[in-house]
């Protein structure tokens, strides 16, 4: 009979529960067990220590006797030095960046390790630069003075004048 050490969940909905239990390996996830010997709560903080609870003198001897443990058992088991730690299989090429990122990726890499050798060399020339060369004389050139052009003046509105006969006529 082949055994394994696995999670059998209890608890309700959304506030998971979980007991360590030692059961065949054809029995259901939470059905028949043979032995239970820890329990494991999510829902508490990691570095609580009620998290995590189990018998170590148990879980040696089924061990020995030949259970093994699912890959998160493991990763718990091996946490307190019990197993090596589970190898992580490598995923699907699904989750890695699509080929045109891969290429930005790639050209922000170069630059970046080209701004680094630019850095480096430039930190290795020598700190003493030679006296500069004097500059060529370069034929002086007669600028004329700007001529100022005066400011437009804003144009002026036409006043209205009153007519001639009109005034003569207030008059008489």
């Amino acid at each position: 009979m082949a055994t394994k050490i696995r999670l059998a969940r209890g608890g309700t909905k959304k506030r998971p529960f979980y007991r360590i239990v030692i059961a065949d390996e054809r029995a259901p996830r939470d059905g028949n067990f043979i032995e239970k010997v820890g329990n494991f709560n999510p829902m508490l903080p990691k570095d609580h220590k009620e998290r995590l609870i189990f018998s170590k003198e148990r879980i040696e001897y089924w061990l020995k006797v030949g259970a093994q443990p699912t890959e998160r058992v493991q990763k718990f088991l091996s946490e307190h030095g019990l197993v090596e730690a589970p190898k992580i299989t490598e995923k699907t090429k699904q989750h890695l960046p699509k080929a045109k990122a891969q290429e930005r990726m790639k050209q922000k890499e170069e630059a970046a390790i080209k701004a680094e050798e630019d850095a480096k060399a430039a930190a290795a020339a020598p700190a003493v630069e030679e006296p500069a060369a004097e500059p060529e004389a370069t034929p002086e050139v007669e600028v004329a003075p700007a001529v100022e052009e005066p400011a437009a003046e804003p144009e002026a509105t036409p006043e209205v004048e009153v007519a001639p006969a009109v005034e003569e006529a207030k008059v008489e």
